[in-house]
């Protein structure tokens, strides 16, 4: 029962990150699981490598670095929450004049 609950909720993220809600809460969770994924090998004595442990941490950075960027400018985050606009400034104004 278990396994099932596991399948749905990574269907649910992966849902939510292709859509573009909750980004960085659906990239997080990701993140969480595909590390334990990448552990649970070494912490198994008769363990069946199914996955493989670089793929997974590999795929764990990939939605790390989805939790920093945050969704795209065509997501459902930013249609709801509406677009962040970095302002950067000209340049370094000197103090003499």
């Amino acid at each position: 029962m278990s396994s099932w609950a596991v399948g749905w909720l990574a269907i649910a993220v992966g849902a939510a990150i292709f859509v573009g809600f909750l980004t960085p809460a659906a990239s997080a969770a990701a993140t969480v699981g595909y590390l334990i994924m990448g552990i649970s090998p070494f912490l198994m004595t008769q363990a069946n490598h199914h996955i493989s442990t670089l793929g997974a941490f590999t795929l764990a950075a990939t939605s790390a670095a989805l939790v920093l960027l945050g969704p795209g400018a065509f997501s459902l985050d930013a249609r709801l929450f509406g677009r962040r606009e970095i302002i950067i400034p000209e340049g370094r104004r000197s103090l003499r004049r």
